[in-house]
């Protein structure tokens, strides 16, 4: 019987076969393991883990050293494999390799299934079910994640998120223990989470409060105040609102469960109760515990409220019951980014977008949502941007806007909870008042709207988890969704989806000469043609030409024409400057979120001689079964890096398939491009194109 494998990855990098632990060798054969594991189950390109294993310049024999480590891997986990043969548990997959290992065999596969469960139980009101599942997940972690591994390996981006994954869950393992009590279970996870960052203030509010809820309310407040001063050390800033919200909770008491609920008020009015008591003194009353979740009293509310209390010695007092201080008036935001002074067109979009505001206006029911979609440089934010100031004034309680990050090339998508504290913040609510958890934000700030009318604008969207939390309730609000992404679960639950295509040829010369100037492109309609051409008529690259014919007004636009002309298979001449992003930085993240399955699809599409293809012929070129790449092309489909622009044939703007064409240039071996091609044109003479399509005007 065949002895079990264990990998560890989340802590020391180790492998055992039954009780024994494994030599894995050299550190940097150690590190090609601790990759393929941090990607277990998907493919890790040749070059990127030459990048990760030689993070300044790589050796000349880099690529050979790579095959001999993968060797040494193969032979060390599967000491019985003859000579030359693949095995099956490191392969070699689409130009990279892939370590095959089921879930029960990694920690970390181990960690992310119990998170997910954990997540779940959260969102569904399981709190103990997801400590439960947390502490499972996190009882894996034994230290910083691959040690043993060159430290300059260690400082990859890959091993970095891995660490920033597991504070995450230790974080939502600390809000799951204040809801069902069982802090001290997290205590040690979270010591670990402020160890690798100590400069992570939501890790820190988490510690701050289980120290509290697990009675050690003095080592809570030292926690806060060592934090607060590192902030101000290294980074000359005070603590945001989440750790200062949980410094006051401690202050007042406030990190215990939810409490039963009060008894219900009598149906009449009842006189002043008299206890026997003296009357008591603002020191002597204690708030009661709020529920995780809750909003906090104010300050003024708390000292103002007076608790019966027995004192038998004492004469009868009269104690009045004194109302709570009500809420600070909400303010009216007004966050819009500026408007783009050059956009111009679009008016079919922008009469949907005025019948659904007048919709908005008119409704008594469900707030209207719209979703913005299409491709990357298609000019989402300028159309949603732009319409957003036209309307403005009709939404008298203000303008919300927040980036969600979804394709920031530098930080991560932002989390609900942390884009509901700064709408909140910014609607007026004080950190004090503001709870932990996302549910518990989302009914507050659900709240805060109630009986207003806001224009909501939620740029750059992930998915539709992140933006279902963000949504107004209440009647009369517009919110403005704009994604890369098709988002059908948002579209699912009522958004009116709005598509953007390209501009017409006539819409993006106008957006080309309100740019440069009308008359340099009347003194030159050819060359402005051309270039509208060139560009493909997608916005941003009429954005990036343009700046560069406006910054050389003595240059004829005939000139500038030549430059794309002479750039051939090359996205050169997009390239964004003095700061602006290009076209490789605009396409680079969509194409990151892709599956390895499906990057390697979208590679390969720009191989194909003709204009769009048929599932079959994508199919022939990945080397895949037709129904799996039917799919694959639907999820490309939707992420807009291709468009089935008639049932069944799919085509990929010029300017992207010239962004794929230089990726499997890079990526894919010239044997398996010759390969797909091999197989393309297999499958061309077996099944012949009957529906060539022209394609008319599609770029």
């Amino acid at each position: 019987m065949r002895e079990a494998v264990r990998f560890e990855v989340l802590g020391p990098v180790r492998v055992y076969r039954g009780d024994e632990e494994l030599d894995l060798g050299f550190p940097q054969q150690r590190a090609l393991l601790a990759l393929l594991l941090v990607r277990a189950g998907r493919p890790v390109l040749a070059g990127e883990i030459v990048d990760v294993l030689w993070p300044g310049r790589a050796p000349a024999s880099a690529m050979n050293v790579v095959r001999r480590y993968a060797g040494a891997l193969r032979r060390l986990l599967e000491p019985d494999l003859p000579p030359r043969a693949p095995g099956r548990r490191v392969l070699r997959r689409a130009g990279g390799y892939l370590l095959e290992a089921a879930e029960d065999e990694v920690d970390l596969l181990r960690f992310r299934a119990l998170t997910k469960r954990g997540k779940r139980a959260a969102a569904t009101g399981r709190s103990e079910a997801a400590l439960r599942h947390f502490a499972d997940a996190l009882g894996d972690w034994h230290g910083p994640v691959a040690m043993g591994i060159p430290a300059s390996v260690r400082e990859h981006t890959e091993f970095a998120a891995l660490e920033r994954e597991l504070t995450r869950t230790a974080r939502m393992a600390a809000d799951a223990a204040l809801l069902c009590g069982g802090s001290e279970l997290v205590l040690p996870h979270l010591r670990r989470a402020v160890e690798l960052d100590p400069l992570d203030e939501s890790a820190q509010a988490g510690l701050v409060m289980a120290l509290a809820a697990s009675g050690l309310q003095a080592e809570a407040l030292t926690a806060y105040e060592r934090v607060r001063g590192l902030l101000a050390e290294e980074l000359g800033i005070s603590p945001g609102p989440e750790l200062t919200a949980a410094h006051t909770r401690v202050l007042r008491q406030e990190w215990g469960p939810p409490r039963p609920p009060a008894p219900a008020r009598p149906p009449h009015p009842t006189p002043t109760a008299t206890v026997p008591t003296a009357a008591p003194t603002a020191a002597s009353v204690v708030a009661p515990a709020a529920a995780p979740g809750a909003a906090l009293p104010s300050a003024s509310a708390v000292a103002s409220t007076e608790t019966p209390v027995a004192a038998p010695s004492a004469a009868p007092v009269a104690v009045p019951v004194t109302a709570p201080a009500p809420s600070p008036t909400p303010l009216r935001p007004a966050q819009l980014p500026a408007n783009l002074s050059v956009f111009v067109g679009r008016e079919a979009e922008l009469g949907t977008l005025l019948r659904v505001t007048d919709a908005a206006a008119a409704s008594t029911g469900a707030p209207a949502t719209v979703l913005v979609s299409g491709m990357p440089g298609i000019g989402k934010t300028a159309l949603a941007v732009h319409w957003a100031h036209r309307v403005a004034d009709r939404f008298p309680d203000g303008q919300l806007h927040v980036s969600l990050r979804a394709f920031d090339p530098a930080r991560p998508p932002l989390e609900p909870d942390e884009a509901l504290r700064g709408m909140l913040s910014a609607l007026g609510v004080p950190a004090a008042r503001m709870p932990a958890g996302v549910d518990s934000l989302a009914g507050l700030y659900r709240s805060t709207l109630a009986g207003r009318r806001l224009l909501v604008l939620l740029d750059d969207a992930a998915d539709t988890e992140q933006v279902r939390p963000l949504l107004p309730a209440g009647p009369g609000s517009l919110t403005l969704v704009t994604s890369r992404l098709a988002l059908s679960g948002l579209t699912a639950s009522g958004a009116r989806p709005l598509h953007l295509d390209l501009p017409s040829a006539a819409e993006a010369g106008a957006v080309l000469a309100r740019r440069v100037g009308q008359d340099r492109t009347a003194a030159e309609p050819g060359a402005a043609a051309e270039i509208v051409a060139r560009c493909g008529r997608l916005p941003l690259a009429l954005a990036v030409v343009a700046a560069r014919a406006a910054g050389r007004p003595d240059f004829p636009l005939s000139a500038i024409a030549a430059e794309l002309r002479h750039a051939g298979d090359s996205l050169d001449a997009f390239a964004g400057t003095g700061g602006a992003p290009g076209l490789r930085a605009a396409f680079a993240p969509s194409y990151r979120r892709l599956s390895p399955e499906n990057a390697r699809l979208f590679r390969l599409l720009s191989l194909r001689p003709g204009a769009d293809l048929t599932p079959g012929a994508a199919a022939a070129l990945a080397g895949l079964p037709p129904r799996r790449t039917r799919l694959l092309l639907d999820e490309l489909a939707d992420a807009h890096l291709v468009t089935e622009h008639a049932p069944g044939r799919y085509v990929q703007h010029t300017l992207l398939r010239l962004f794929a064409a230089e990726l499997t240039a890079g990526q894919d071996s010239p044997t398996e491009r010759r390969a797909a091609l091999h197989r393309l044109r297999a499958h061309a003479q077996t099944v012949p194109d009957r529906h060539p399509t022209a394609h008319g005007d599609r770029p």
